[in-house]
């Protein structure tokens, strides 16, 4: 216990208050899972868009890093289960609070007993976010791109 703490503390003082900010969102979206998925679907973003592979900043591609790794960090300590999804979901949410778009891919694929099994996973510009250890043994079966108005536009986004 006192190692992890150690480690914890041995982080940079904006990942460790990602943390904290990661734990909030994987339980929000751990509730929004439990939804039925048409109802959670808009707020995902826009369907069979994927957001652009390129044009990242120096700042970007540091603030998704960090955010990848707070939820990793954070899913670990969790009381409910913060899988694939919930994760992607959160890390999501985080992204679209700094004006970073994403994309989130859903795939399925059968295991060995010939069962379904489903994944989800995140990526912004050409880093996976979150579930990038098994997204290469699924077939891409939903794709939502959630695009963000740029800092001081004055756009304005809605969900419902």
């Amino acid at each position: 216990m006192l190692r992890k703490i150690k480690a914890y503390l041995s982080l940079p003082r904006e990942v460790r208050l990602m943390v904290w900010e990661a734990y909030i969102h994987l339980g929000w979206a751990r509730i929004l899972k439990a939804r039925p998925f048409a109802q959670i679907a808009p707020g995902l973003g826009t369907a069979l868009y994927e957001t652009p592979m390129n044009g990242m900043t120096r700042n970007q591609i540091l603030a998704i890093r960090n955010v990848s790794k707070a939820i990793m960090l954070a899913s670990k300590y969790t009381l409910w289960e913060s899988r694939c999804l919930v994760m992607a979901i959160a890390a999501m949410k985080m992204l679209e609070r700094r004006k970073i778009e994403s994309t989130l891919y859903m795939g399925t694929a059968r295991n060995k007993q010939g069962q379904m099994m489903a994944h989800a996973w995140l990526r912004s510009g050409k880093l996976i976010v979150t579930g990038a250890d098994t997204m290469d043994q699924y077939t891409v079966v939903g794709v939502f791109g959630k695009r963000c108005p740029e800092k001081g536009t004055g756009e304005i986004v809605y969900e419902s």
